[in-house]
């Protein structure tokens, strides 16, 4: 039987992946009676249960060459540039020889590119609008308050770094992964990675494909 790892997964969490989350609020969502209640009143949502609480920086538990198939989708840019790099030499790690490693993340050139653009159009707007689709900040004034001081000290929902496709293939490089190429949507020859895909996450967004020799 395969063994297919999905990290920073959210609420989409397939039966046939094994899902790992690093938010707090999943460990909290896991204390009996009370976590689903106060998991939900944090955060807004709950994790299906099949999520499990795993840091892809910290090192998932899964052995060494044990994964036929790794996945994460618009995780990396949460990380800073050395956990970014550790979080691929894991990945790298828990690969299978062979095994295939897929990766979507926001594309730093098409967003300079349209940030150029609006230089030209709307030069007084430019620079908000990067940083608003650049994932950088968020609209409106943050709510003071325990509550909202909490829900920001586990969250981790804006960019830290930013990425195009050159720089990435550096990095994979780098690790070890080798058979390096640019991906879309539901092309791998893995149709495992049907479950885990969604063609939205690929809008405007770099995505690769490698694997370990």
């Amino acid at each position: 039987m395969k063994t297919n790892v999905q990290y920073g997964c959210g609420l989409s969490a397939p039966g046939s992946w094994i899902n790992f989350d690093s938010s707090p609020t999943l460990r909290l969502q896991k204390l009996p009676i009370i976590g689903k209640f106060t998991a939900n009143k944090i955060q807004g949502f709950t994790f299906p249960e099949n999520v499990r609480y795993g840091d892809i920086v910290n090192g998932l538990p899964m052995a060494n060459e044990s994964c036929d198939a790794i996945y994460c989708s618009h995780v990396l840019e949460h990380l800073t540039l050395e956990e970014f790099r550790v979080a691929l030499q894991n990945s790298y790690k828990i690969l299978k020889p062979g095994g295939a490693f897929r990766l979507v993340m926001p594309d730093l050139k098409r967003l300079v590119e349209a940030y150029s653009n609006n230089l030209q159009t709307t030069p007084k707007t430019a620079a908000t609008t990067f940083i608003i689709d650049s994932g950088m900040s968020e609209i409106g004034i943050r709510k003071r308050g325990i509550l909202s001081s909490i829900k920001r000290s586990i969250g981790n929902s804006l960019h830290m770094s930013l990425w195009d496709y050159d720089s990435t293939i550096n990095e994979l490089e780098k690790c070890g992964f080798t058979e390096i190429r640019k991906a879309e949507f539901n092309d791998s020859s893995n149709p495992d990675f049907i479950a885990v895909e969604s063609e939205s996450r690929f809008s405007g967004s770099i995505a690769l494909e490698c694997t370990r020799s």
